[in-house]
């Protein structure tokens, strides 16, 4: 048998006590600096911190009694941890709507294959130190003695199950209508003698934050010098519930956060049928003041239920990867998502010649994916004029995609199809984790919002608000009049109304969102009725190039 001074020899990593030690230190500090804002250098003194203190403790060190064979009560939590874990190092933060809905509403024909290789890893790294762990516990009496009291702890803390808690608590809270009371409606109460044209390009995740030159350099400047010419919309920040694609583009065009369906889905096994039925948002508004609509994306329409949203809110072409990739020149040039953002936005170029073509005012709306997370699809045009950030991953694709939809409005400019247009050039959400991510938090951030029209005065806003009062912005950028300058829960920019944001800040709208039901009930309202699919949604999923639809079917969608 081995004294007590043989025991408490250094941690020898030829052992399986080394082993098992060195992977709980590594997990923990990478656990650490995942989930927390501390360096990434950080992972190795946690680690160490760890291995100094088994030692100290003599922690898996040789027991007078035969190792136990018994499973840790803690496994579960751990794996949890570690679900955590991924997401974060994935996205940054974590949102668990963003979970719901996108298994509600659909991943097929996601575009995060790259994403694959490291849930492997992720796995493999899990089996280790469940297998660690569960030695540690067999080795040593302390731990097992222990080691429930730790699962509660963990389970308990563990943000993914605190934020399933809130929901669950929300429908028991004493006042779940908080948001619903301060909705309006969405009405427009007058028009412009001269509708204008709309164009709204959502730049994915290209937000604001990036115009800082301290930080980024000239990765923003395309876009700051578009901004020159227009109004700039700073302090738009993101709540709760809008910090994904859908979310942000429904924030943004319905006044209101994306609250996922939960249990008023209709079938919980089966995609959802329509995105948030309950509530008008900008196409249904200008749909009835006889635009034409228009939505272009270089990603599936069938990813996250984008189709169905926009056939369901007044867009009468939609169209995505399916239809637009058979259309490039090269059938060879895409990313895993779809289209690069050159090829996107010429396809915007010709929808937009062919609705002006028709004659009736339109409204098209484009998504790009050039700045995806993590480090983003740099277009093949922005190899001629590389500079500065080449081979920085994201600020190269932030640079190439910035300058991409300058080069997009100066040649409709060029072409006269924006006399009477206005242009707004918005970030759909805050990026998640990307390589500048230390920089990206290291103080406020901002999503990016810009107006261009020839009749608004060139100047900057700078307002505390949300991408919620976007909308009403919009219409009155465009002209129309709303009731109070108020849509949805947003407030028109443009004018001195408070936003929600200025009137109650950002912490105590998302404390309220998580005790929020009438909300959510008003936004899926009637969603357990049957309803045949548009036609323009059964042409995307077959791959086929929709036709226009005709005026009934258009207010039938």
């Amino acid at each position: 048998m081995r004294t007590n001074a043989e025991r408490a020899l250094p941690i020898r990593f030829r052992h399986p006590r080394g082993w098992a030690l060195l992977t709980l230190g590594l997990a923990l500090g990478f656990a650490a600096v995942t989930v927390t804002r501390l360096p990434a250098l950080a992972l190795w003194p946690i680690a160490a911190g760890w291995l100094w203190l088994a030692h100290a403790r003599r922690w898996g060190a040789e027991a007078d009694s035969p190792p136990q064979r018994r499973w840790p009560w803690l496994l579960l939590p751990l794996i949890l941890w570690g679900i955590y874990v991924y997401l974060a190092d994935s996205f940054g933060d974590v949102d668990i709507g963003a979970v719901f809905f996108h298994l509600q509403a659909g991943i097929s024909d996601h575009g995060g294959g790259e994403r694959l290789v490291a849930a492997a890893l992720y796995t493999l790294a899990m089996l280790a130190v469940l297998a660690a762990f569960t030695w540690l516990v067999r080795r040593d009496d302390r731990w097992a003695r222990h080691e429930r009291l730790l699962a509660a702890v963990l389970l308990l803390g563990n943000p993914m199950l605190l934020g399933l808690g809130q929901r669950g608590m929300a429908f028991i809270t004493e006042d779940g209508a908080w948001l619903d009371r301060r909705y309006v409606p969405p009405v427009i109460q007058e028009a412009p003698a001269d509708p204008p044209n709309l164009l709204v390009l959502y730049l994915e995740s290209l937000e604001r934050t990036y115009a800082d030159r301290e930080r980024f350099g000239d990765a923003y400047a395309p876009l700051a010098e578009l901004g020159e010419r227009g109004v700039v919309l700073e302090g738009i920040r993101q709540l709760d519930n809008t910090g994904w694609t859908m979310a942000g583009m429904i924030a943004s065009q319905c006044g209101t956060p994306l609250m996922p369906a939960g249990l008023l889905h209709d079938s919980q096994f089966e995609p959802l049928e329509r995105v948030v039925p309950g509530v008008d948002c900008l196409g249904d508004l200008l749909q009835e003041q006889g635009y034409a609509l228009s939505y272009l994306g270089g990603a599936s329409t069938r990813f996250a239920g984008k189709g169905r949203f926009y056939t369901g809110h007044g867009v009468t072409r939609v169209r995505g990867r399916e239809t637009l990739a058979p259309r490039l020149e090269d059938p060879d040039y895409l990313n895993s998502w779809g289209l690069y953002d050159d090829s996107l936005f010429d396809f915007t170029r010709e929808e937009i010649r062919h609705r002006e073509a028709e004659g009736a005012p339109w409204g098209v709306i484009a998504l790009s994916l050039g700045t995806h997370p993590p480090a983003g699809f740099p277009a093949r045009a922005c190899e001629a004029r590389q500079g500065e950030h080449d081979g920085e991953d994201i600020l190269y694709a932030v640079e190439c995609s910035a300058w991409l939809a300058k080069r997009l409005v100066t040649r409709l400019e060029a072409e006269g199809l924006l006399d009477n247009t206005l242009v707004v050039l918005a970030s759909d959400h805050l990026t998640m984790r990307v390589s500048a991510w230390d920089e990206l938090i290291a103080g406020p951030r901002a999503n990016t919002l810009m107006l261009l029209r020839n009749d608004l005065i060139p100047r900057r806003l700078d307002r505390e608000g949300s991408t919620l009062d976007v909308l009403p912005t919009v219409l009155e950028a465009m002209g129309f009049r709303v009731e109070n300058h108020r849509a949805g829960l947003g407030v028109s920019l443009l004018s001195r109304a408070p936003t929600l944001v200025e009137r109650h800040g950002l912490e105590a709208i998302n404390a309220r969102m998580q005790e929020e039901t009438a909300l959510q009930r008003r936004l899926w309202k009637g969603l357990d009725l049957p309803r045949p699919e548009p036609a323009s949604v059964r042409a995307e999923h077959s791959g086929e190039e929709p036709r226009a639809l005709t005026e009934k079917s258009a207010s039938e969608s």
